[in-house]
């Protein structure tokens, strides 16, 4: 079969139009140009600052790994690692977020976060897996800020953390440490944050911050004192423990309060200073500004007697030893002339007493104590604890004792002294031992000698004059005994004469048996009628028959 195809005729008359210059298919490269164009002006405005952060070491970092967060939180990434010019540290490049920037101020910190074991506990495990990290701590400043050096330690309290810094001082031997804590009855309210030495004052200061709402206990008469460990104190008192809490007797730490009596005071609402007691004691005792000082002259050893030992009237304490030995060229020799005395200054204080801490109160104290010494008032040195040896001062009344003047010692009125109990004891067991010692005990020993040479002649002769009396008494008891025996044995011999056959008396002897028998011969009917009728002699005459049984004839009787 054929198939035929039918051609048409081409037109000659075409439309012929020009080719155009520039391809619709270049838009697809240009669009592609400006979106990446876009994408890059989009990450760069979108993009965080760079910022550089000084270390001492780069221990852990890596570039491009290591994250710089904000309350575990990624707000950045370490870019660049390099040596500072100085080669002693190393400087990090980070680029922060955009969301980020408003942290980057004068006053923000960063260090690096790392397993850390300390006697507050273990921090960072969480490192050990994830790599150490950089933590910023945002600040309050409104200053712009790009380059930072950053902490060798993360701070102990964050920039902004509600409370209020304090500055505390000692000179003391006890230090502490950043991180020790501040305790409040038991509480930790607070922490040391920094210390800095002041060589020209050769003090230790410390900065803590005690956090809210602690920090509305801290006024202008809060005492700070120390209560490491755990402190045994054996003193004048007596024996005594103290200890702030469990984390205080494994580290240092201080604790504050307000002595008991005294006024709360003022608030503190920005930063003080303070001053670190060694104890409550100390603290309590540093509110007493004025003392009237005595001088008391001591002749027994002041051996246990320190610096701060109580001084007591009548077991009140009214004030404390200032000094244990005053050294004082040129002393006065009218005191110090009969005997060398150790001159011991005490102080006296007005406040302890109810009267005003105040000039007022230093005089008023001072005249009245200038009047008790003329009328007899002395001061002896005492043993407040047996244990430990420690003394204290006590001051009583002699009545029987006053003085005309006060003498004075070095500017300062002296207290008359007497000796204590003990001293007084062994003053007379010394003047005891002398007396014995004055005794003619050679003349007395030969004088014994000589007695018991003669009282041991004169027990011989005694034992030999025992030894023959005791000889002649068992000679005249032999002699005596003999004697007896011989009469007894007479006796018996005129006894057996007389009882003889045929004598006197064996006559009489053998008739008056008879008769006795002859009685009772006649007895008998008598005896044998009461035997068998006892009530015979009352009712019936007199006369009795006396039945005899007969003899069983046989069956039938």
């Amino acid at each position: 079969m054929t198939i035929k195809q039918q051609v048409e005729p081409v037109d000659a008359d075409a439309d012929i139009q020009p080719m155009k210059s520039i391809s619709s298919i270049w838009f697809v490269p240009v669009i592609a140009v400006l979106i990446g164009m876009w994408m890059v002006y989009y990450q760069w405005s979108s993009q965080g600052p760079l910022i550089t952060i000084a270390f001492s070491t780069a221990e852990g970092m890596q570039s491009g790994k290591t994250k710089i967060k904000s309350r575990n939180v990624d707000i950045g990434e370490v870019t660049n690692i390099t040596l500072n010019k100085d080669s002693n540290g190393v400087l990090i490049t980070a680029r922060i977020s955009k969301s980020a920037e408003h942290l980057l101020v004068d006053d923000s910190d960063f260090w690096v976060v790392s397993p850390q074991i300390t006697h507050a506990g273990i921090s960072g495990l969480s490192t050990l897996i994830s790599g150490v990290y950089i933590e910023i701590s945002p600040g309050t400043s409104e200053q712009e800020k790009t380059d930072f050096i950053a902490l060798n330690d993360p701070p102990v309290t964050p920039v902004g953390t509600p409370g209020i810094h304090i500055t505390l001082n000692s000179n003391d031997q006890f230090a502490y440490a950043k991180g020790d804590p501040i305790i409040y009855n038991g509480l930790t309210v607070g922490k040391f944050e920094d210390i800095y030495f002041n060589f020209e004052e050769r003090v230790v200061y410390y900065n803590a911050f005690i956090k809210a709402p602690y920090h509305q206990l801290v006024t202008s008469n809060t005492k700070f004192w120390d209560v490491s460990g755990l402190r045994i104190d054996l003193n004048a008192d007596g024996l005594s423990v103290h200890t702030g809490n469990v984390q205080t007797m494994l580290t240092n730490g201080v604790t504050f309060g307000i002595p008991k009596d005294m006024e709360v005071g003022e608030q503190i609402t920005e930063r003080a200073y303070f001053d670190i007691y060694p104890n409550y004691e100390a603290a309590d005792d540093e509110r007493y500004t004025q003392s009237v000082k005595f001088v008391v002259l001591v002749s027994d050893t002041i051996r246990g007697l320190k610096v701060g030992a109580p001084v007591e009237y009548r077991g009140v304490h009214i004030g404390q030893v200032i000094s244990t030995n005053m050294l004082v060229k040129n002393a006065p020799t009218k005191i110090m002339k009969e005997e060398i005395k150790i001159p011991v200054l005490i102080g006296m204080q007005p406040g302890r007493v109810g009267l005003p801490d105040d000039a007022f109160g230093l005089a008023r104290m001072e005249e009245q104590n200038r009047l008790w010494v003329k009328q007899g008032l002395k001061a002896m040195l005492r043993t407040g604890n047996l244990l430990t040896g420690s003394l204290f001062i006590d001051l009583q009344h002699y009545n029987d004792q006053p003085i005309g003047e006060v003498d004075r010692f070095a500017g300062f009125p002296v207290i008359p002294t007497t000796t204590n109990e003990f001293s007084q004891i062994a003053e007379k067991a010394g003047k005891f031992v002398d007396s014995l010692n004055n005794l003619p005990l050679n003349n007395l020993t030969d004088n014994a000698n000589d007695l018991m040479s003669e009282i041991t002649l004169t027990a011989k002769e005694l034992r030999g004059v025992s030894q023959n009396l005791e000889k002649l008494l068992v000679s005249a008891n032999n002699q005596r005994l003999a004697e007896q025996l011989k009469q007894s044995l007479q006796g018996i011999t005129n006894l057996t004469k007389d009882l003889s056959s045929g004598s006197r008396g064996y006559e009489d002897l053998r008739k008056t048996l008879g008769s006795v028998n002859n009685v009772m011969q006649e007895l008998k009917p008598l005896l044998n009628q009461l035997k068998h009728q006892p009530n015979g002699l009352i009712f019936n005459s007199g006369q009795s028959e006396i039945l005899e049984p007969k003899k069983h004839s046989g069956a039938n009787n």
